[in-house]
């Protein structure tokens, strides 16, 4: 409940999330918006001047908290950030944070899954056991900071299958399911995707530092 100034409700805490991805932006929106949190939340592209941020940490959490504390420093308002990839079981939780530049190019989404489908080429069924990682940051311009972590647990496929999703979705098939994520409507990613399992841990954290 936000404090009311001369008989009017204060305006709703901004809340940014560091990134230009609407999709994203809209996911996060609808889980705090259903939880009933009074938080207006814009994406990174309200601030057009504040660069993007060098991703350095040697983990998921690492490089969502260099995200988030640099928005909260350079706009004054909270920030969330997320980090997120996949880990493969037989290669030691690689690529990990490198996921998005496994094949050397950033954001080459066929030429990624391109090398790891080869690398994994001789692995059986029962060795290509996979997660997708997730890790979202808050951080107060104050330098307070939370950490919450989502996975979705799951195997790969030999081949992609799916024209849904994006990154590694077509070879990843969730436990329990026989579809790959990429072969998933938007709304059942989304209930159970590690991404979304983060966003909703954030609930209780915006709660505790926002509400």
């Amino acid at each position: 409940m936000q404090p009311r100034t001369g008989g009017h409700p204060a305006p709703p805490t901004r809340l940014i999330l560091a990134t230009r991805n609407t999709g994203k932006i809209t996911e996060l929106r609808a889980i705090l918006e259903a939880a009933g949190l009074d938080v207006a939340l814009v994406g990174a592209d309200a601030y057009p001047d504040v660069p993007d941020v060098k991703e350095t940490g040697v983990t998921f959490a690492e490089n969502a908290l260099l995200k988030a504390h640099a928005l909260a420093r350079a706009t004054g308002h909270p920030a969330v950030a997320d980090d997120s990839g996949l880990c493969v079981d037989v290669l030691g939780g690689a690529p990990g944070i490198f996921s998005a530049r496994w094949s050397g190019t950033h954001g080459n989404d066929q030429a990624n899954l391109d090398l790891l489908l080869a690398q994994l080429s001789d692995v059986p069924d029962g060795h290509r056991a996979a997660h997708f990682a997730c890790a979202a940051a808050l951080a107060l311009p104050d330098g307070t900071e939370r950490v919450v972590e989502g996975t979705l647990d799951g195997t790969l496929r030999h081949t992609p299958t799916g024209t849904g999703g994006f990154g590694y979705d077509p070879i990843l098939q969730p436990l329990g399911e026989t579809r790959t994520c990429a072969e998933l409507t938007p709304d059942e990613k989304n209930a159970i995707s590690h991404r979304g399992k983060a966003f909703r841990a954030l609930v209780p954290v915006v709660r505790e530092l926002l509400g």
